[in-house]
């Protein structure tokens, strides 16, 4: 997945041996609470030894209803698979050309794709070629840490072991190139929960421009 990454040196003192929790709060350059950011946290102490959880293997639905896909965004780790579902009235055609995972099915109403299984790192950009505003994001990610955040922009994550980490926060219409000083907060003992914040220059949001003379294809 192509990241902005934000540095943060998580240093908890040896006086308890308690997990922390760590709230982000992502914003847009008016201050407002962003939606659907991935923020990731990864331990990089140097004592660490980078290991791969194992999680079970989950299948998520993503639906396509009003003409959108509902979720936007959604994270799966790898060997999950992802269904999309067509509960709208008119026909579908979802396809990706994104690097780890390309595939399309024409789905008309009331049907679902098969299971697709996603086992490779990254981002999975979809579309509909028939209704260009249509577009969905899905994370592949063995970040142990992980979540979405929501209307409020924030994501809290829990169970912070002492040592130091990497926070990475990634949002679909988060401008190119954009730079981000590191940010770095300081987790006092076991038990503490600390808030950071994000700030993130976005690019307009062009899902709810409806491509009206094919709504009906």
């Amino acid at each position: 997945m192509k990241t902005h990454l934000f540095w943060l040196a998580a240093m908890l003192l040896p006086l308890s041996a308690a997990a922390a929790d760590l709230k982000v709060a992502v914003r847009d350059g008016h201050g407002h609470p962003v939606a659907d950011a991935v923020v990731s946290v990864t331990d990089v102490s140097a004592s660490s030894t980078p290991q791969r959880a194992a999680w079970p293997a989950t299948s998520r639905i993503i639906d396509q209803k009003d003409l959108a896909f509902v979720p936007y965004l959604q994270i799966f780790r790898p060997g999950d698979s992802v269904v999309f579902r067509n509960s709208d009235r008119t026909r579908h055609h979802v396809y990706s050309f994104s690097a780890i995972k390309q595939f399309e099915f024409v789905l008309a109403p009331g049907e679902s794709s098969g299971a697709l299984r996603l086992d490779k790192l990254g981002v999975v950009a979809v579309g509909c070629n028939i209704h260009d505003q249509m577009v969905a994001y899905l994370v592949v990610s063995d970040a142990p840490w992980i979540g979405r955040s929501g209307d409020d922009g924030q994501v809290e994550l829990t169970g912070l072991p002492p040592g130091e980490y990497r926070v990475d926060v990634w949002q679909p219409r988060m401008r190119p190139g954009q730079d981000v000083r590191p940010q770095a907060v300081r987790m006092l003992s076991g038990g503490d929960s600390r808030t950071m914040t994000v700030n993130v220059a976005l690019l307009p949001d062009t899902r709810h421009r409806h491509d009206d003379p094919h709504s009906d294809y």
